[in-house]
């Protein structure tokens, strides 16, 4: 383990992350709010300390080569710090000035969660409330895709970073080289945001919360500029682009990538495609019938609410049109259920990813077929590809200790005070990196009544969660750290 390239890396990512906040120093200035001075010292402090790491431990070869060891801890480290540096607006502002609440805000936005601590989000500034959002846009296809894509340019090899980083069990390259495939992501990301905000146009919504609000779909994250979140907005039309955004957001931007390019048999044959949709069209059934009957007396207003919250939560979005935390409790159950599916791998959404799922269901098959016939040889596949053994045992090893984590954090959480469902509910929500919860955490609070040993706790689920475990969990291996 080298020390230079990693403090290397990381000082021009911090440097980049600092240049970030000029677009919201921007927005202050133009609204001529009391944030202008909260980011122009952030700018100064997040580039500053970057540059500093960089030219101190820039090395004599002009080109790096980083090991895979380095690119696990550049992307966790990347995240922390990205967390720590991201919270200097709230807390020079006031917004937010403890630290616990700034790290928990920030890092609940890089991770595109959604779960805040702030009370009254209508009160903030423009440029605060554009710096929130942009965390999660920049966190929903990676902070540290967006440095790949520069990083050749400095020197730095981005191939061990983008494996440490793609969240899903295969990573899908687009392009011969790792540059160009981020660059590509990217592309993409930015093509589908600028539609879904041209969308949201169309409806009504200011330029302002149109931005906001699409950021935050493309990033799954679900912060809004609005307290009632988009409940403030009382427009079919708009939940109904929401919904549209949300669910693209939660498929493979490989697929996204293909349709764009002119491929679209690719996209129509992707077996986690059809799941995913699958499951989205029985929860909604489901939820809806469950509605009609117990909450509203109109089946379009129960299928309203059901597909939108059924898409919010699958996508792990958390955008909330009402409180679901009043709905019956079946309803509850299969939203719950669905924070631990969450979207597609290759997406910018969390929690397991419909690919896993698809996989442990057909493994589970596999040996039901083989008590009937213990002598056959199957294989499991996904379309017409054969999923290797190694994958297999990497997802259920991932299955594994996905729910291992979820008990002990929930575990953890209960020792603080709260009861059974809240302590669950906040866990499943923050490391499916959903948003709104359960119990004492549903769409009407927030977490700013938690313990604060509470919300560091949920601040690692989350960080845990959308990093997908292994790139976390192996930094706590004593061989990773030998030479």
């Amino acid at each position: 383990m080298k020390a230079r390239p990693v403090l290397y890396t990381l000082g021009a990512f911090l440097f980049i992350l600092g240049l970030t906040m000029l677009i919201p120093l921007a927005c202050a200035l133009f609204y001529d709010e009391a944030d202008v001075w909260s980011f122009i010292l952030s700018v100064g402090i997040t580039s500053g300390t970057g540059g500093v790491l960089y030219f101190a431990s820039r090395p004599k070869d002009k080109k790096i080569v980083l090991s895979h060891r380095e690119g696990f801890l550049i992307v966790s480290a990347g995240w922390i710090i990205a967390a720590l540096f991201g919270g200097l607006p709230y807390m020079i502002h006031g917004a937010l000035p403890a630290l616990t609440d700034a790290y928990f805000e920030t890092m609940s936005g890089f991770t595109t969660t959604g779960a805040t601590v702030i009370n009254k989000i209508e009160a903030l500034p423009h440029g605060i409330l554009l710096w929130r959002s942009m965390t999660q846009w920049l966190g929903g296809m990676g902070i540290i895709i967006l440095s790949i894509a520069i990083l050749p340019f400095l020197g730095v090899g981005g191939r061990q970073l983008f494996k440490a980083e793609v969240p899903g069990p295969v990573k899908d390259k687009l392009e011969p080289r790792i540059a160009e495939t981020a660059r590509s992501l990217w592309i993409v990301y930015i093509i589908i945001t600028i539609a879904g905000f041209i969308f949201l146009l169309f409806g009504g919504m200011s330029a302002f919360d149109a931005v906001n609000h699409i950021f935050c779909a493309m990033a799954t994250g679900g912060f809004s500029t609005k307290d009632s979140s988009i409940a403030w907005f009382n427009s079919a039309y708009i939940d109904g682009v929401l919904v549209a955004f949300m669910i693209i957001a939660g498929m493979n931007f490989t697929l996204h990538y293909k349709l764009l390019t002119g491929d679209f048999r690719t996209f129509y044959k992707d077996s986690e495609a059809r799941f995913f949709l699958g499951t989205i069209l029985v929860a909604t059934l489901l939820i809806t019938l469950d509605l009609r009957l117990n909450v509203f007396a109109d089946i379009i207003k129960a299928f309203h609410y059901a597909i939108f919250q059924v898409s919010s939560i699958i996508t792990t979005t958390g955008f909330v049109t009402d409180n679901f935390a009043k709905w019956p409790a079946f309803s509850q159950i299969i939203l719950l259920l669905l924070m631990f599916i969450g979207g597609s791998a290759g997406s910018t959404g969390g929690a397991i990813k419909c690919v896993r799922i698809l996989l442990v269901l057909k493994q589970g098959y596999r040996e039901l077929y083989r008590l009937v016939h213990p002598h056959a040889v199957t294989q499991i596949k996904l379309g017409h590809e054969t999923i290797p053994q190694d994958v297999m045992k990497s997802v259920l090893g991932f299955f594994v200790l996905y729910l291992s984590i979820a008990i002990l954090a929930t575990l953890a959480m209960s020792t603080l005070g709260l009861d059974m469902i809240t302590s669950f509910a906040a866990v499943a929500t923050t490391l499916g990196n959903v948003g709104p919860g359960l119990g004492l955490y549903h769409p009407a609070t927030t977490f700013s009544e938690a313990p604060v040993l509470g919300k560091w706790i949920l601040s690692f689920c989350m960080l845990v969660g959308r990093l997908e475990i292994y790139t976390i969990l192996v930094l706590l291996i004593p061989e990773f750290w030998k030479k």
